[in-house]
């Protein structure tokens, strides 16, 4: 496993899903948490500040709230991605608005993809998501070996 470029990693049948919204997008993940909240309460979900607060209080769906995402809630999701924790990533982005976070956004978007999580930004992509087959078993993913990448790189310097 320490030679191979990639590894596989298993997401598991209960998923950790991350539920994120801008303040414009807030209501509509709401609604959308309302309709799927028969396959959401198979799942463990976590979210940003207002957000998993508004999402538990609208709907009754347990949400395990962290910062929220100006104050580096977006941060602390890519972090569980990194370990592990989460991988399952449904965030409604208001296209039309600048926000203050946005790097913070962007870093979220970038870690995501590095570990092959999926990651929905609107509702179009979330509807496909949450009514997946995959959604009801183990799904294995591939991803960079890291350790032998930074093992190869610091080869070369």
């Amino acid at each position: 496993m320490l030679n191979q470029d990639f590894i596989t990693l298993t997401i598991g049948k209960q998923k950790n899903i991350a539920l994120i919204a801008h303040d414009s997008k807030k209501a509509e993940l709401i609604a959308w948490c309302a309709e799927h909240a028969e396959i959401l309460k198979q799942h463990f979900l976590c979210g940003t500040g207002t957000t998993a607060r508004m999402i538990t209080e609208k709907t009754g769906l347990p949400v395990k709230g962290y910062n929220s995402g100006p104050l580096g809630g977006d941060q602390q999701i890519g972090a569980k991605i990194v370990e592990g924790i989460v991988d399952f990533v449904i965030f409604f982005s208001d296209p039309l608005a600048a926000q203050p976070h946005d790097p913070d956004v962007k870093a979220l978007l970038r870690i995501a993809q590095v570990y092959d999580i999926p990651i929905a930004n609107n509702r179009a992509t979330a509807d496909f998501m949450i009514t997946s087959e995959f959604m009801a078993r183990e799904y294995d993913h591939k991803i960079i070996n890291f350790n032998k990448k930074i093992r190869d790189r610091a080869d070369t310097l």
